[in-house]
């Protein structure tokens, strides 16, 4: 199996367990978004630590270099966990799926900041036509639903960035079970403040939701940690918007959501210009 198909693989198994995270936290309820990512973070951080334990590997990293990318890393993908998990709770999945899933185009902008990967125009051209189509979700105005729509967006510049960094640590060899542990416990003990002033009590079946969140992020995460070790963002990013499938399936047989017709629109656009991407990067 070549690896641009375990990429691929990796990519659809954490997009459908993404889709699951999402659902989950849905279902749980009012709980705050900050102390939904904490019992999400926690669950992933014990996934993540029983495999170090379990293949004897180390708690620092061998370079120190690499504790650059990995607190870059677990920075940008706390913003975009949090965004995430607000807009979950303010919009429809499928909405607030497609703007998380602006990150593969913010991946080709970062990856021209950080690892000074270029590339070419046509693909410097698609990041502002899928930004353009973006809007059509959105949909700027002074409507309540804007500002969760912003803050989706900002969501998907920071997973972009979080997932430039997961690709510049794995080509420096880092291991995947330390990237998904490290991200896991920083975003952990960023949500500890909030829970200690504004803890929420919370019923048996939203703590098992939230359960479920979080064992349904740690597959995601080292899915997508192993995918992107695998394969470059250009090459198997365009399988990772299987996730808006997966989030519009659920939240209509679960919450009775349909996009409107400009949110559909916009799906189309952007699931068209990363087809296109996806054909231009083959060729």
């Amino acid at each position: 199996m070549s690896n641009r198909v375990k990429g691929t693989l990796c990519i659809l198994m954490a997009a459908l367990s993404f889709a699951l995270m999402n659902t989950f936290v849905r279902l749980s309820g009012d709980v705050p978004s900050l102390q939904k990512a904490f019992f999400r973070n926690v669950v992933a951080a014990v996934f993540a630590l029983l495999i170090m334990l379990r293949n004897h590997e180390p708690f620092h990293p061998p370079k120190k270099s690499d504790w650059v990318y990995l607190m870059a890393r677990a920075a940008f993908g706390t913003l975009g966990l949090i965004c995430n998990f607000y807009d979950v709770d303010h919009l429809n999945l499928s909405d607030a799926c497609m703007l998380n899933k602006m990150s593969p185009f913010f991946a080709i902008i970062f990856s021209l900041i950080l690892l000074k990967e270029r590339a070419s125009v046509f693909q410097y051209a698609a990041v502002l036509a899928a930004f353009g189509s973006s809007m059509l979700i959105i949909k700027p105005g002074f409507s309540s639903a804007t500002f969760p729509a912003i803050i989706g967006l900002l969501g998907g510049m920071g997973a972009g960035a979080a997932y430039t960094c997961v690709r510049a640590l794995s080509r420096k060899g880092e291991k995947s079970a330390r990237i998904v542990f490290f991200f896991s416990m920083f975003s952990t003990l960023v949500c500890v403040p909030s829970m200690i002033m504004d803890y929420h009590p919370m019923t048996w079946g939203q703590f098992f939701c939230l359960i479920g969140a979080g064992a349904s992020a740690a597959l995601g995460q080292f899915g997508v940690t192993l995918a992107y070790a695998n394969a470059p963002a250009k090459e198997i990013s365009v399988f990772d918007y299987t996730q808006v499938i997966f989030s519009a399936v659920l939240g209509f047989f679960l919450f009775g959501q349909l996009p409107d017709g400009w949110s559909v629109l916009g799906y189309l656009l952007i699931c068209g210009i990363s087809v296109a991407v996806f054909f231009y990067n083959r060729n």
